[in-house]
């Protein structure tokens, strides 16, 4: 069974920068493309970021364009995702899973942007 461990969170000023890494577990992760997607109090899980199996392609919310850059290492069975000039609207609970076929959610990485 494919585990998901997100780390990286933090509390940073508007503006500041955090890199979430999420670990996957099992020998099938390079075959699928991987999403963050994040939660805030009181909203449902959004969609944040996608990048392909091999990584060649990515897609980002209209809301994070040109701020987060999504990337992974297939060889570490890692998932990264680099936030820049972050806003406190950005403040949420950030998971990661696969893009299609999810598997069970991670505990996630609390992200907070004070303004």
């Amino acid at each position: 069974q494919v585990q998901l461990v997100e780390s990286g969170g933090g509390l940073v000023q508007a503006g500041g920068s955090l890199r979430p890494s999420c670990a996957a577990s099992g020998d099938t992760f390079s075959w699928y493309g991987m999403s963050w997607y994040r939660q805030a109090p009181g909203k449902e899980r959004e969609w944040v970021a996608f990048i392909s199996s091999a990584g060649g392609n990515t897609n980002y919310a209209a809301s994070v364009k040109g701020r987060f850059t999504i990337s992974r290492d297939n060889a570490k069975n890692m998932v990264y995702l680099q936030m820049n000039s972050l806003k406190p609207e950005d403040t949420a609970m950030y998971y990661c899973n696969r893009h299609e076929s999810r598997v069970s959610w991670g505990q996630g990485t609390q992200v907070t942007v004070s303004s």
